[in-house]
């Protein structure tokens, strides 16, 4: 068997290039710390009731603030398409994705991605593109003379 010589830095280099650590810990990443905690405690010192109950308690703050993460970008995703909703048969000015200047009515909006999207014309738009929004222009109504009550 044939062994391939290698020294600490060169094992050290590998190592750190296969691993790629995680920014965050996850609620699996707590509940497998807590279980091995418990798998591998001496029968003879068991964990502290206050150790545990501070464990259990900062457990169950990570788990609130996940589910109000995700309940506010429910409530962000909702007042984004009510908002977007609500320009519908405005003009609105937007930024097209080569930074230029769209001016146009809203005649709908897509919701079909993460984030609302107007549709100005043919095209799709996000609604965070928005620069300005005005009123629907005013239509133009020709004015046409009534024979009966002009003058010859």
């Amino acid at each position: 068997m044939l062994v391939k010589p290698t020294d600490k830095s060169t094992a050290y280099a590998e190592a750190a290039q296969a691993r790629v650590p995680k920014q965050t810990l996850g609620q699996e990443d707590f509940l497998k710390l807590i279980t091995i905690q418990l798998a591998h405690q001496d029968p003879m010192k068991p964990m502290e009731d206050t150790a545990f109950i501070a464990q259990m308690a900062q457990f169950t703050s990570l788990e609130q603030t996940t589910q109000l993460n995700r309940e506010f970008a429910a409530l962000r995703a909702s007042t984004e398409l009510n908002s977007a909703g609500g320009l519908i048969g405005r003009q609105v000015t937007v930024l097209d994705n080569k930074n230029e200047v769209v001016v146009g009515l809203v005649s709908g909006v897509d919701n079909t991605t993460d984030t609302p999207r107007l549709i100005i014309g043919d095209k799709l738009y996000p609604y965070s593109s928005v620069v300005r929004v005005e009123p629907a222009p005013a239509p133009v109504v020709p004015v046409v003379a009534d024979p009966a009550t002009t003058t010859p």
